[in-house]
């Protein structure tokens, strides 16, 4: 199943070409009272949801998906964690550029730890990213995302692949400097997740992506995720080792090389295997 969330807060099912609305079946989300859960309540009910997305599919008129406003596939992350440098050649480029280490001191994943950026610099594709600081170099960096799909604490890496819900394509926007990482990747608009939710049934195992991302039309990054440093598992069981995970945690499982600078008026392509492919614009700040 492709999941995704477009318009004012309508959830769809994508289908081809087409995107069928299915925005009823949230009506059958259990009530809620303060204080409001810190996870997402579709991606924590989406199993017991599923039946009636399917019913409601079955019963919708099919809107094109080009006429569509793409949102978010997750609305309500409590987290985005993110894993540096987790692909060997990224790893190597970033130690031997200036303009991107900014003299910090980058170590391995295993030393460095994950990062955390901050939800309310969560788009989709549907909105543009704004470059917010145009005197400072921002990149763009494509990334599998995994989105957890149940709580768990101590996860081991054998069982990691059953918390997650699903996955879908992220860019890690980010500002170059000498700032910690969640600072300079968490300004608005800087994490873009998209274009739908593939459900893990559906994609399979996610040890062997091709990942590509253009800027208009030519090419920045290419890579696969068996290139990974840490795969999905291992990441999971990692950030658990230290965090509670909780239905709708976005879990961004590094960039590979390519990496480079973004300026308004950019288009940025971003493709993963088996998820499809997502399109954004990069503006200025709005005078």
């Amino acid at each position: 199943m492709r999941l995704c969330q477009f318009g004012q807060n309508r959830l769809g099912i994508v289908s081809g070409g087409d995107v069928l609305e299915v925005t009823s079946a949230l009506g059958a989300l259990p009530p809620i009272t303060y204080p409001l859960p810190i996870h997402d309540r579709l991606v924590a009910h989406l199993a017991e949801l599923r039946p009636k997305i399917e019913a409601a599919a079955r019963n919708a008129a099919p809107q094109p998906l080009a006429g569509v406003a793409l949102k978010s596939p997750v609305a309500n992350p409590g987290k985005i964690i993110a894993a540096p440098v987790n692909y060997r050649k990224h790893f190597e480029e970033v130690r031997a550029d200036p303009q991107i280490h900014f003299n910090n001191r980058i170590a391995e994943i295993q030393r460095a730890g994950l990062f955390l950026k901050a939800p309310c610099s969560l788009i989709g594709p549907g909105d543009p990213v704004t470059i917010q600081q145009p005197e400072r170099r921002t990149d763009h960096e494509i990334e599998l995302v995994a989105v957890i799909g149940r709580e768990g604490r101590d996860i081991s890496r054998e069982d990691a692949p059953g918390y997650v819900a699903g996955y879908t394509i992220g860019l890690d926007m980010t500002v170059r400097g000498p700032e910690e990482r969640s600072l300079r990747k968490s300004l608005d608009t800087f994490t873009v997740v998209g274009p739908w939710l593939v459900t893990s049934d559906e994609l399979g195992d996610p040890a062997a992506l091709s990942l590509e991302l253009t800027v208009n039309g030519k090419p920045r990054q290419k890579a696969n995720t068996r290139d990974l440093i840490m795969g999905v598992p291992e990441l999971i069981a990692f950030a658990s080792s230290f965090y509670t995970l909780m239905p709708g945690d976005l879990l961004f499982t590094g960039t590979p090389e390519g990496v480079g600078p973004v300026v308004p008026g950019d288009l940025i392509r971003a493709s993963i295997d088996r998820i499809g492919t997502m399109e954004v614009r990069v503006r200025g700040v709005p005078r």
